[in-house]
């Protein structure tokens, strides 16, 4: 009588999937790398970018439509609970509490199910449960479908980011992610125009905050459209065994890019090994504990400064003595910086390391934010406020790309969930901690708060994370 073994476990990313039909799981993984950047490839990028306005125009909406939300009667300034319902804070809280759910306990499904599908499904829930929002009479209602909403955001944020990482080579992911979320922050020009311009109107006895979000739910219209444009993801075909299917996906996208480039195709490089299935416990394993320490900590205080100011800006110029609709004017000529920070990165993306970045731009927004408490002239604060969005957003696009780097394809989703999901989980207690320190401690005390949590993500970073520029995704996992 003969015992078998029991299989060793494997951390994922070193482990082979073999396919009987002779296909090389590997060999696939080095061909997408090898792809020159051709019109396909930068194609594909740019339907992601859209389903990211879509995204970032529901997620960013908040801050600029809590002026009407208070004026309609719906909430009011102040903050006495989390849903304790009447609060402008309780309205971002019940935001980010969706976007914690989504993040944490939801990330899994795209490892699961696919990057295509939960991108196009997320994004249909979201925007079916923001259009119920916008028909809200009370402030309860409002929360709870703010909250639902949030949830399908929070997927999305997650999926787009494994997705995109997966589906481009790897000497572009920086100026991929960068392309994307360029694309995805002209939401923010056009949600703050479109609020300047209806928040004091009531339109066809609507009002004017209910017509800022329906505009952006309308997207959706869009959804069917953008999915046809999209592959699955050869590398999560090739980590669920589907090799037939990454192999067919692989020889599409090879026959578009070689017609494209007009010569052979460069040779592909050392063939990767294929990550196996993973679960949430191999997070845990090195050298992935030290990275997802290092990015929880990160997330959870890099939101105290990005949405301190970008859900705050109107109500912080208000505390400075400027009235709402200037205040509204203002926030939506700073606005128009904001798709210039990610495209800064199509210079510098795959040139300075990812860290790098994230470092000196934490350190810009740093000085611009405290010299902004300082401003009383109209121009100065126009400037600064500019500074701190541009800063912010290179911040954005280079933690994107690095955290979707630090992981395999087999737990990506669900690890850049539970990193990512502390952001959200910081975000949900920030709207009142801005609120306290605004009303203790002024503007003054608001930027001296961000910048030390802009300090502390900064340095995390810095000093714990490793080199990901022009690697292969399946080397930085090893």
């Amino acid at each position: 009588m003969t015992t078998r073994a029991a299989p060793a476990r494997q951390t994922p990313g070193r482990a082979t999937i073999h396919d009987p039909a002779g296909h090389d799981p590997a060999g696939i993984v080095a061909r997408l790398d090898r792809l020159p950047p051709t019109r396909t490839v930068w194609r594909l990028v740019a339907l992601l970018g859209l389903g990211f306005f879509f995204e970032l125009y529901d997620l960013l909406f908040t801050g600029y439509v809590a002026p009407g939300l208070v004026t309609s009667g719906i909430l009011t300034p102040t903050t006495p609970g989390l849903f304790g319902a009447t609060g402008v804070a309780g309205f971002v809280a019940a935001l980010f509490t969706g976007l914690f759910i989504g993040t944490v306990a939801c990330g899994w499904l795209a490892d699961r199910f696919g990057r295509r599908a939960i991108f196009t499904w997320s994004l249909l829930f979201y925007t079916a449960a923001t259009t119920v929002m916008a028909f809200q009479t009370d402030a309860f209602g409002l929360n709870l479908w703010r909250l639902i909403a949030g949830i399908g955001l929070g997927l999305e944020m997650v999926t787009i980011g494994s997705y995109l990482s997966e589906l481009v080579p790897k000497a572009i992911r920086g100026r991929a992610f960068a392309l994307c979320q360029g694309i995805g922050f002209c939401a923010v020009p056009v949600v703050a125009f479109l609020s300047y311009r209806l928040i004091p109107l009531t339109p066809f006895g609507l009002d004017g905050w209910r017509w800022v979000a329906l505009i952006g739910a309308s997207g959706a219209l869009l959804v069917w459209w953008i999915r046809s444009g999209l592959p699955e993801s050869p590398r999560w075909l090739v980590e669920r065994g589907r090799i037939a299917e990454a192999e067919a996906v692989m020889a599409r996208l090879e026959a578009q890019v070689q017609a494209e480039y007009g010569r052979p195709l460069p040779p592909p490089g050392a063939p990767q090994p294929a990550a196996p299935r993973g679960s949430f416990r191999d997070i845990w394993v090195p050298p992935y504990r030290r990275r997802t320490l290092m990015m929880a900590g990160f997330n959870l205080f890099q939101p105290i400064g990005f949405y301190g100011f970008a859900n705050w800006v109107p109500t912080l110029l208000i505390a400075q003595g400027i009235t709402v609709t200037s205040s509204l004017a203002y926030t939506a000529l700073i606005a128009l910086a904001a798709p210039v920070g990610p495209l800064i990165g199509l210079l510098i993306a795959d040139r300075f390391e990812r860290k790098h970045v994230i470092v000196a731009a934490a350190l810009v927004y740093i000085a611009c934010g405290l010299t902004f408490a300082q401003a009383r002239d109209v121009t100065a604060i126009v400037i600064l406020g500019i500074g701190l969005t541009l800063a912010s957003n290179v911040i954005s696009y280079s933690f994107h790309t690095y955290q979707a780097e630090l992981f395999p394809t087999g737990i990506r989703a669900r690890a850049v969930g539970f990193v990512y999901s502390w952001s959200r989980f910081s975000a949900i207690f920030t709207g009142f901690l801005i609120a306290f320190v605004l009303r203790e401690a002024g503007t003054t005390g608001v930027f001296l708060f961000i910048s030390a949590a802009m300090l502390v993500a900064g340095s995390l970073v810095g000093l714990l994370g490793p080199r990901t520029r022009d690697v292969p995704l399946e080397e930085i996992a090893g």
